[in-house]
């Protein structure tokens, strides 16, 4: 088992973040790591990041922990057309962001931005940590997208990559192969690892969007952000403007079985190389080493559940780090966890060997 540890270096200038922006995106190879893709390792994250203000104050002091993944709740908000970001508040924002523009502007000034603000904050504090592990952001889009208010696909890809820009890992990424030439959509390109090299995307982030709670009660499910998001991405390949998408829609419930079996449309599943599972029902549910087998990215949330179960948030730090190391063993690319209180969030900045 591959096991890295990384401190969280210092924050450049902000002239070194400016440059760092001007980088390209590396390409899709094996590299370092004893040749390690981003599917073949598996870190750990902070579930509801931009929620626990008391933990961290502000969404970099998250990012200062060197967590693998970090969590944002939004919604469409139906009078003003902005992305809010908040647990459950769909009229206004409620987190730990901030309108920074510098690396010094990250602990500091106003929070309860909007989902712009979210972004910047990731971006800056990235360029400003280039050897940084890659960082998942998984987004849950609580009431969808609305296209009454233009609030669409298209627009949340114009949306996001403004805000991460060049720090950002795209669909169009994983499907473009060494020579330039594509394969024909995400799940032909993930069973071939076509993902980039895990040490080629320091300093970067993935996007996945999951549907919301929020849409789940209210919406039918061919109407949830995965349907209409895949849909999406078939479009643009189709179209040959693959290019333009920013974000992987995530299977929820991920198990044993392809839980893809569920879109009656058989050409949306090749869209999804991306899911979402609970941790206790990912250990107990058989054969979840296929997800790693074909290079599936997987996020396992409540990672303390999984029998004996350990306290939410301050289990012992030998507790955690065998839990998280049972959980990347069983194929999950990342472990989220509410453990906020040291010593038990000192395996938030480990990364260690997938399966």
């Amino acid at each position: 088992m591959i096991r890295v540890r990384r401190r969280v270096r210092a924050a450049l200038p902000a002239v070194s973040a400016l440059l760092l922006a001007l980088t390209t995106m590396p390409s899709a190879h094996a590299d370092g790591l004893g040749g390690a893709t981003l599917a073949e390792m598996s870190g750990t994250g902070i579930h509801n990041t931009y929620n626990d203000k008391p933990a961290y104050t502000y969404l970099a002091d998250a990012l200062d922990t060197g967590t693998s993944l970090v969590e944002l709740d939004t919604w469409a908000n139906v009078f003003t057309g902005k992305w809010n970001v908040s647990h459950s508040n769909p009229l206004g924002s409620d987190n730990n962001c901030v309108q920074a523009s510098t690396p010094a502007d990250l602990y500091t000034g106003d929070r309860n931005q909007n989902l712009d603000s979210c972004l910047d904050d990731i971006r800056i504090w990235l360029q400003a940590h280039p050897s940084s592990h890659p960082v998942m952001v998984k987004i849950e889009m609580k009431n969808g997208f609305d296209n009454t208010l233009g609030m669409n696909p298209a627009s949340f890809d114009t949306y996001v990559k403004a805000h991460l820009g060049s720090v950002l890992y795209t669909p169009a990424d994983l499907l473009t192969k060494s020579d330039g030439t594509r394969y024909p959509d995400l799940d032909t390109a993930a069973r071939a690892n076509n993902w980039a090299g895990y040490t080629a995307l320091s300093g970067k982030a993935i996007v996945e969007i999951i549907p919301g709670t929020f849409e789940q009660a209210v919406d039918p499910a061919s109407t949830w952000v995965d349907v209409v998001y895949a849909q999406h991405l078939k479009d643009l390949n189709a179209a040959g403007t693959i290019d333009r998408a920013a974000v992987f829609p995530s299977v929820l419930g991920a198990q044993a079985v392809d839980p893809r079996s569920r879109y009656s449309d058989t050409g949306l599943r090749p869209w999804f190389v991306v899911f979402d599972a609970d941790a206790a029902a990912w250990v107990g549910d058989g054969d979840t080493q296929w997800y790693d087998t074909h290079h599936y990215l997987t996020v396992v949330t409540d990672a303390y559940d999984v029998p004996p179960v350990l306290s939410s948030s301050a289990p012992s730090l030998p507790d955690a780090q065998a839990r998280v190391a049972q959980l990347a063993a069983d194929g999950a690319s990342y472990v989220s966890t509410d453990w906020i209180t040291t010593p038990a969030n000192g395996v938030l900045g480990e990364v260690q060997g997938r399966g």
